[in-house]
């Protein structure tokens, strides 16, 4: 599809990628699967990269060292979930691909984006999301379209939850509003007018 084929040149470029899954509470065995899954197909995809995956069942041990093996470049592709958050910093890191993109919530979708765009390098956040998603959902992938300003985000944040549900009193990602994915699939990038998110070296997008 055209996101593979787009993953695939940055990392023709020499350039690395982190796809990444939602790891909910509520649903962790699913979304376990679906990032061991994602790991699998994208071995098939790229036979000729090297794929790690890293998500917060396994050894921390293991985990850190397949970060590790990424920071230092022997893996081009890191499938993880929220495991790499924060605290990662790998500037050849170009490309942040997130799975089940509706399902994060806004603050998680900035912090993620801000794992790339840590160079000069120009970096891509690519949005996987489904059809099926709650108005809230939109609200939040609109706003990661419209805007890297921290303080915006957090505003928005603040806005679409309310002040009661920004404290703490509600989650905002509720199962029910989880629209389970069919599979591998080709992708579309948000918004659909570019066929990938572009911007300025060195601005995280």
């Amino acid at each position: 599809g055209e996101v593979y084929a787009f993953l695939r040149d940055r990392l023709e470029a020499g350039e690395q990628a982190y796809v990444v899954y939602p790891l909910v509470e509520e649903s962790e065995k699913m979304d376990l699967k679906d990032a061991e899954s994602g790991y699998r197909t994208l071995q098939e995809q790229f036979p000729d990269v090297t794929v790690g995956l890293a998500h917060g069942q396994l050894p921390s041990d293991q985990t850190e060292a397949t970060m590790e093996r990424f920071k230092e470049g022997d893996i081009d592709i890191l499938v993880a979930t929220t495991v790499i958050e924060v605290g990662v910093d790998v500037p050849n890191a170009t490309v942040m691909m997130i799975e089940h993109a509706e399902r994060f919530g806004l603050s998680q979708l900035h912090q993620l984006r801000g794992r790339v765009g840590r160079s000069e390098q120009q970096s891509y956040c690519i949005l996987m999301a489904s059809y099926e998603r709650s108005q809230e959902a939109k609200q939040r992938l609109q706003a990661m379209v419209r805007t890297n300003d921290g303080f915006e985000i957090s505003e928005t944040d603040l806005q679409i939850r309310g002040a009661g549900d920004f404290f703490g009193t509600r989650q905002p990602l509720r199962p029910d509003r989880a629209a389970p994915l069919p599979g591998p699939r080709p992708g579309r990038l948000l918004p659909p007018r570019p066929a990938h998110l572009r911007g300025p070296p060195g601005v995280q997008l």
